[in-house]
């Protein structure tokens, strides 16, 4: 009972990016420009996807995929992030924060362990292409799938629920610009070592197990790779592999740099500008990479871009 009377607070208020007026209007019509591109670059993608048949394959189902998640990521942050740059008050409810940490769990998890999925792909692209079409069926694909979307639905409900079930009596400014856990925590009057051991050991464990699984991927491919004494062989193969590797090395330093350093070195300043380029550029840059990097993605685009003008 004297938990429950100490659970008075009903809003929380978001710090922001910055608290300078100035910047607010620069930094609105900046972020609006960014989230105009990766909207438009991510449905651009799924599109493009769908509708080009030399796109039909294991590799690219997966991309259109990671693609949705970048931007159910990016507009979860965004809608907040923008809002708060128009108005004074950055307030936000108890049930919007926990649908926003919800979200933002849900999708970061998903987009991990589609990275996961996709370096799997190329593994047996790459490492066994005689059983290619045989391992990567379509129905083998919609399980990799299926099983990212459940186990990033099962890790952010974990935290949510826990999170949630904390009691929060004052202050309750978060000192960011969404509903992230780490700062949620600090604000709470109940005891969060039981929260703070999940996160460490289970979306510990899941991280370091993600990225264990792609650098062993890696691993292998590389050394594949070497071993094709064609130089045009090898180009072609490198060339399937870089945009995701290019992918996975700014997610997952990101990540590192955000949720594993030691306390003592954490800096609020460089925590809010980290998760920016985490929320907001990487799923920006994502289609881009793609894009710029993949030559079949491009010659999709052309071949497209081509029929549409020539209607």
């Amino acid at each position: 009972m004297k938990e429950d009377n100490q659970t008075s607070v009903t809003e929380f208020f978001l710090f922001g990016l910055t608290d300078d007026a100035r910047l607010k209007i620069p930094l609105f019509l900046l972020f609006l420009l960014m989230f105009i591109i990766t909207l438009m670059g991510n449905l651009g993608i799924m599109t493009l996807i769908k509708i080009s048949p030399r796109l039909q394959t294991p590799m690219y189902f997966l991309l259109s995929n990671l693609s949705f998640v970048d931007l159910c990521h990016s507009s979860n942050i965004m809608k907040t992030l923008l809002t708060n740059f128009l108005f004074e008050r950055k307030s936000i409810s108890l049930a919007e924060c926990e649908l926003q940490l919800f979200l933002f769990l849900c999708m970061g998890s998903a987009d991990i362990f589609l990275l996961v999925a996709m370096a799997y792909d190329r593994y047996i692209a790459i490492c066994k292409p005689l059983f290619y079409t045989v391992i990567m069926t379509k129905q083998s694909c919609i399980f990799l799938v299926l099983g990212t979307y459940l186990i990033a639905f099962l890790h952010s409900m974990t935290h949510t629920m826990c999170a949630f079930r904390l009691s929060f009596c004052g202050p309750n400014q978060i000192t960011h610009f969404y509903c992230d856990i780490l700062p949620l925590l600090k604000l709470s009057c109940s005891d969060t070592s039981i929260n703070e051991a999940i996160m460490f050991f289970f979306s510990g464990s899941l991280l370091v197990a993600s990225l264990v699984m792609i650098l062993i991927s890696y691993t292998y491919i590389i050394s594949s790779i070497l071993m094709i004494h064609s130089t045009h062989g090898r180009q072609k193969a490198f060339s399937t592999c870089s945009s995701h590797f290019s992918c996975v090395l700014l997610f997952f330093g990101t990540i590192i740099f955000i949720y594993l350093r030691p306390g003592s070195n954490s800096s609020l300043p460089q925590e809010r500008v980290a998760s920016v380029f985490y929320t907001v550029v990487i799923p920006m840059l994502n289609p881009i990479i793609y894009s710029l990097r993949n030559k079949e993605v491009k010659l999709a685009l052309e071949t497209n871009i081509g029929r549409a003008i020539c209607k």
